[in-house]
Parts: structure tokens; sequence; C-alpha cells
């Protein structure tokens, strides 16, 4: 559903149709509401809009409708309809926070003005707000999340509430998608930073060890054990335990597990002693752990356990956009170690990149920028060959070159949710010029409004 530029409450019918047709020849796109209880359903923090309403509805009148909207967000523009007999009124929907006040008839054109100084404000409001999370975000320590595609900005919206709790997190994606990376992130921007960050690959580790490596042992607890050992888990004591490849746990050792989330308490191989432990568990896997518990490969219990919150890792072909910043990133940290120059992409060779299929997402993107900064754009060549085996159609170089273009005006548009102002900056181009191209590729600014 498209998100309106203005939402329009009145309770006359005859008035609605006549502002709404108003508006829209304004190029406003408006939804109009007979009453304020409707309206307040259209009404989020993440409203890009100003709401425009009659004071004199029966029911929730005009400044009811102010007091509610304001509960849900204060920066949301609210502009006030009233009679020549409502100034007192329109007073006191000041001192209540109204943006303004329109007394009837109203002049066409200030009422246009005064919309649109309404959305600027709104519109900076949000980008404010936006701007002020990625502050935060930049200034917490450890590992940084690089990407502003929708299908990231996702991801960073479904992790941000549960950074600073407890709460065991499932992270689903495929091999190389970033999980390890993700898993760093949660553990150095939550309170138990200060502590330990132990990761084991539970694929990587043989069979007849991984119990040790994640209880520990006593001396002499089995054949070679000459001295004590302490587990992973107990060296994440207050810190966070990263399980890579859960999915490869052997099963008798699942139960195990579960008994420690359960009851929060180890015992090293070997020892009768109990440890009382402290621990936040991220698992991570590429398959599908429902479906492996249905079949009877992994104990559905422990599945339930660990899914407390579940995060779906994107491809890297599922956020295409991100790949140019995400390449420049790695180039410039492979720059960095083997102290060599970094050549920055032209247009061609980066929509090469967003051309490419990707099969080992963004652990193949880093090891081409590592290829890259040794070998120069030679090392580009790959990319070329394996997009035209594994893309069907091969596309041409202008083909490349627009869908270079449509992801530059995406990321613009995203970064400046929707702002054409504010995108025709930070793309260097003129207004006509931006709207020509978004016809072109088929965008629409309303889509970007968060």
């Amino acid at each position: 559903m498209t998100e309106p530029s203005v939402i329009f409450v009145d309770d006359d019918p005859d008035i609605r149709p006549v502002m709404e047709q108003t508006l829209t020849l304004e190029d406003l796109s408006v939804a109009c509401f007979g009453d304020g209880a409707s309206s307040l359903k259209r009404i989020s923090p993440a409203f890009a809009g100003v709401v425009l309403c009659d004071y004199n509805m029966p029911g929730m009148d005009g400044l009811e409708l102010l007091k509610r909207i304001r509960a849900i967000d204060e920066d949301i523009p609210v502009i006030l309809l009233t009679g020549q007999g409502d100034i007192s009124t329109a007073v006191t929907a000041m001192q209540l926070g109204a943006y303004d006040f329109i007394e009837k008839p109203f002049d066409h054109d200030g009422l246009i003005e005064l919309l649109g100084h309404a959305l600027e404000k709104r519109h900076l409001a949000l980008e404010n707000r936006r701007l002020k999370v990625q502050l935060r975000q930049l200034a917490r320590p450890g590992p940084r999340i690089l990407g502003d595609s929708a299908a990231m900005r996702q991801v960073m919206a479904t992790i941000d509430p549960i950074l600073d709790i407890s709460a065991n997190v499932l992270l689903q994606g495929d091999t190389g998608s970033g999980k390890d990376a993700l898993a760093r992130y949660i553990h150095e921007n939550s309170p138990r930073r200060g502590h330990n960050f132990v990761a084991i690959n539970c694929g990587a580790v043989p069979e007849n060890l991984i119990e040790s490596e994640l209880f520990g042992h006593e001396p002499g607890a089995f054949t070679g054990a000459d001295k004590r050992r302490i587990g992973k888990i107990e060296h994440a004591h207050r810190g966070t335990l990263f399980l890579d490849e859960v999915e490869s746990m052997p099963l008798p050792l699942q139960v195990k597990l579960l008994r420690v989330l359960e009851e929060r308490r180890i015992e090293r191989l070997g020892s009768n002693d109990v440890l009382d432990i402290d621990v936040r568990i991220i698992a991570a896997t590429k398959a599908d752990l429902r479906a492996l518990g249905e079949s009877g490969e992994f104990r559905l219990d422990l599945f339930y356990r660990l899914n407390v919150m579940k995060v779906d890792i994107p491809s890297l072909k599922e956020r295409k956009e991100d790949i140019p910043v995400l390449f420049h990133h790695f180039v410039l940290i492979a720059a960095a170690r083997y102290d060599r120059e970094s050549i920055p992409l032209d247009a061609e060779q980066a929509a090469r990149l967003m051309e490419h299929p990707w099969p080992g997402n963004v652990r193949e993107l880093r090891n081409l920028a590592e290829r890259y900064v040794l070998l120069g754009p030679a090392a580009l060549d790959e990319t070329r060959a394996q997009g035209q085996e594994n893309v069907p159609g091969r596309r041409t170089l202008p083909e490349m070159m627009d869908a270079f273009e449509r992801s530059a005006i995406v990321s613009a548009l995203n970064a400046c949710q929707g702002s054409i102002k504010d995108t025709m900056v930070q793309l260097g181009i003129a207004r006509k010029t931006l709207y020509d191209k978004m016809k072109k590729h088929g965008l629409d600014k309303s889509e970007f409004k968060d």
C-alpha cells in the first residue's frame, strides 16, 4: 500500500473528494477519512506525511485526534481546519502541539505552501532520527555491518531491539553470507561485550572431540586427557557462545546442550562438580532446522530453545545494491594489509560485480577484493566469465550500466528516505534528470519512505 503524503480527515462526505482532487493535482498523494478513529490506523512513527483535519467532527474531534497522534509520534505535523468562531480553540491546539491551523474558507495557495513546509519538516525529523540511529551504531564498539539495502535494513531492525537482552538468537543464511560477522556484531553491541565471545564450528570438530571442546574435561577423563581443560561453554561464562553449523552437532550432544540451556549448569567430563553458567547462545545454520527436526535429524526441543529470535540473513544476490560499498570496504582493508594502493571501481566494473551470481556470497566478494588489490583489474575478469556462464540471457554492457544506474538511484533513495531534494544532492544531478531516470527504471519515491 502506497504511503500517502497527506492524511485528510473530515466528516463531510462532500468535502473529502474535493480535497482529494485538489491535493492530487498538486502532486500530493492523499488518503481521506471520515472520522479520526479510522485515520489512526494509517498513522505510525514511520509515517512520513502530514495530517490535515477538521476540528468540528462528531465523536473524536480535531483536538482529541491531535492528542492521539502526538502520543504515537509528537513530530508528525497536524494542521487543523477551523471555522471563524474557533480561533480560541485553534490557539489551544497550537499550545497542544499542532503544526498550524487554517481558517475556513482557506486560500488554496496558502494551504499548499503550508503543506509543503510541513512535509519538509517531517522528512527532516525522520532523517535526523535515522542519522541518530546510524551514529549510535557507528559509536558502538566491534565490527560494523555494512549495507543500506532494504534486506539489510530489515536485518538490523530485527536485531537492534535484542542487543541489550540475553535472548538466544538463531541466524539462518547461506554459506558465506556473514553469520559470523553478525554474531560478533550482536556480542560487541550487547552488555556482554566485556566478556568472551567464544566461537566453535560444530561441523569442523571431530565427533569424538566436540563434547570435550564444549564441556571441558578433568585429568584422566579419557585416554590422552592429562590435564584439566576449560570447555567453550565455561570459557564463554557471562559472554556469548557462537555455535556455527549447529545442524552438524551430534544428536547425543544436542541432549546435553539442551540441558545446559534449561538448567544453566555444566559438568566437565570426568567431574561431579556442577558449575553455574551465564551464557548467551547465538547459533548459526544454513539448513532448515525445523525441517531437520521433523525428520528426526535435529532435536525439535533444542530448535525451540535456540529459536527465541530468528534472523534470516540475505544472500549477496538479494542485496546487490550493497555490493559496491562492500567491495570498496574490503579493498580498503586489503590495501592497508598489503601496503598497496586502493583503486576505485569504474561504473562498468561495478555493474559487472552486481551482475555476478556470487555463489560464495560476502566471503567470495572479500576474496575477490583482495585479489583485486594484489592483481589489479585483471582479477575481475573471472566475474565476467562466471557471470556469462551462470546468468541466463547474457547482458550487454549498456544493460549492465542500466542495472548499475538503477542500483545507485535505489541506494540513494533508500538513504534519503525518498526525499527527491536530498537524492539530487547525493547523486549530483538535476531534479528533471532524476525524475526522468526514476521513470525510466520504474521507481516511485513513495516506495522508499520509512
